[in-house]
């Protein structure tokens, strides 16, 4: 930096006040008369520009910013505002005025360039760095695989380029292309392209390191590479890969025309990152839609089926697992219609040890082994004996409690044969109102070398109902303190209501009566299943007021 001290002098007395350090000075001067002469230059100044000389108009031979400034210093005799900043001759110089009171003025130039340039480069720095912290947040914020691509070539357009261009993977022979252009609308379109016609394409959409600028020819550039609306023809072009995880996620094409200056190296380095960030975002969207797809297919089979009226039976179920944003959980249902009226429908309710994904998987292996035991089904001991095999040779560590019903209509009456293995009783809900247990039991499943079950039949008359349920009905906690639990009590008066209920609305009843009773609170799993019989119109006939007795045998 070069230091001068004004005085009261003119440039010529403060020139001749200062000697030899005034004419060396390492940084321009320029001595200036109250009437713009250039009076004087140093060496520095001489240097920096070659065609002044003493005597020249001081406004002929600086650029117009210097000027302009020297006739405000001059008219207002004084210094300006804050420093005076302008090019020279390709570099920037800051201007400090040294007037004296009669109106010459000596000017110091001090070189700033590598300042500005510094400024610029941490600008462009932060400003990329930004980018790509949006880049980051925007574009991971969204695991749509075609949004994450709109948004890549929208950001694109918008702070790499003038177009965009994001080809993804090929499907088959063809690519879905995605094209932006800055300010413009981003567009989709799936189409056959040939990866060869623009160089270094096919290479990126493969993983390779990309082609530098610099070897593409924008003259050679296929006509399905323009996006509409793109202005002149192509001036430079960027081809660089999105990497994925361990499969490459695309390619991303950036456009300038002509008219625009071509793409830097460091702009090349830039792309490169940005492109980082766009293929990990676009391959964990693409890794959530595969895996999405996966658990759909696998949640279908997993889900409980949809009951309805099946050779002159009603049934009806519904299932509400531990936590709402759950689909399936450790109770479960199923239904297997007998091929004509004569056969039995073999109806299945159970609860397996824990909650989530882990219990539902083995749910669906329950579900699946006693569909192949389904020839055996006459036989419930049979059928439990060699589940219960099958679950102790599995890796699940766990075991599992059902009821097996086997029913069919004969005669205007629904029959039922029923069997617990470790599970809550059933219960019968007379025409009269009143409500019965039915008295089945057994071990459970999947824990122990055997098991043993008591299988009990019943007759169901016109209007009644059997309902199957697990303990997340009766144990669900809350009421009036919130830690009460529903209770079969209370399941028993809620049922006592349903009488003469198709089963659907006994479903319904029993599912709002146990969420009224949790209200907000945490509950397990909970699952009910419905058998009736429909009313035929026709009065049920009671002898000695003792019917209900003779509707429940034991068989086994």
């Amino acid at each position: 930096m070069c230091a001068f001290r004004g005085s009261s002098a003119g440039p010529r007395d403060a020139a001749a006040s200062v000697g030899a350090t005034w004419g060396e000075a390492p940084c321009p001067v320029l001595v200036v008369d109250r009437r713009g002469g250039l009076v004087q230059l140093n060496r520095a100044a001489r240097s920096l520009l070659p065609e002044a000389t003493g005597g020249d108009r001081f406004d002929d031979v600086v650029p117009l910013w210097l000027s302009d400034a020297h006739r405000h210093v001059v008219a207002e005799s004084g210094s300006p505002r804050g420093p005076l900043t302008g090019a020279i001759d390709g570099r920037v110089f800051e201007a400090h005025p040294a007037p004296s009171a009669e109106g010459d003025v000596v000017w110091w130039l001090m070189d700033d360039t590598d300042r500005h340039r510094a400024e610029r480069a941490l600008h462009a720095v932060q400003e990329r760095s930004s980018v790509l912290a949006e880049a980051s947040s925007r574009l991971l914020s969204t695991l749509n695989v075609p949004r994450c691509m709109e948004a890549v070539a929208g950001m694109a357009a918008e702070h790499l380029a003038e177009a965009a261009v994001l080809v993804a993977p090929p499907q088959g022979r063809r690519h879905t292309l995605t094209y932006a252009r800055g300010g413009g609308s981003v567009t989709q379109v799936t189409r056959k392209i040939d990866p060869y016609g623009v160089p270094g394409l096919r290479e990126a959409l493969q993983g390779f390191p990309p082609v530098p600028a610099r070897w593409i020819n924008p003259d050679d550039m296929p006509d399905w590479l323009l996006a509409d609306g793109f202005r002149g023809t192509v001036g430079s072009v960027i081809v660089t890969p999105l990497p994925g995880h361990g499969v490459p996620a695309g390619a991303l094409i950036l456009l300038r025309s002509s008219a625009e200056r071509s793409f830097s190296e460091g702009e090349e380095v830039f792309a490169r990152l940005f492109a980082a960030r766009a293929g990990a975002a676009l391959s964990a969207a693409r890794l959530y839609t595969e895996q999405a797809a996966i658990t759909a297919t696998l949640m279908r089979e997993l889900l409980p089926p949809t009951l309805q009226r099946v050779h002159g039976v009603e049934y009806a179920a519904g299932y509400r697992p531990a936590k709402d944003h759950e689909r399936v959980g450790g109770d479960f249902y199923d239904f297997h219609p007998g091929a004509d009226p004569g056969q039995e429908t073999l109806v299945v309710l159970g609860d397996v040890a824990g909650k989530g994904l882990d219990a539902a998987v083995l749910t669906g292996k329950i579900r699946n082994t006693l569909h192949a035991l389904l020839p055996l089904a006459a036989d419930h001991q049979q059928v439990l004996t060699l589940l219960n095999g099958a679950l102790l040779t599995s890796h699940h560590a766990r075991f599992a409690t059902l009821v097996l019903a086997s029913v069919c209509r004969r005669g205007g009456r629904v029959q039922a044969r029923l069997t617990s293995a470790g599970h809550l009783a059933p219960l019968i809900v007379r025409n009269n109102g009143e409500v019965e247990q039915v008295p089945t039991r057994g071990t459970l499943v999947g824990a122990l070398p055997a098991v043993s079950a008591r299988t009990v039949e019943t007759t169901l008359a016109p209007g009644e109902t059997c309902l199957l349920y697990t303990d997340g009905i009766t144990e669900a906690r809350g009421g009036p303190l919130g830690d009460d639990f529903f209770g079969e009590a209370r399941l028993r008066r809620a049922l006592a209501e349903c009488a003469g209920m198709p089963a659907e609305a006994v479903v319904e009843r029993v599912q709002m009566l146990a969420a009224q009773w949790l209200g907000a609170g945490r509950h397990d799993d909970m699952a009910v299943l419905a058998i009736s019989a429909p009313k035929t119109g026709r009065p049920l006939s009671v002898v000695n007021g003792d019917a209900r007795h003779a509707h429940l045998r034991r068989s086994r």
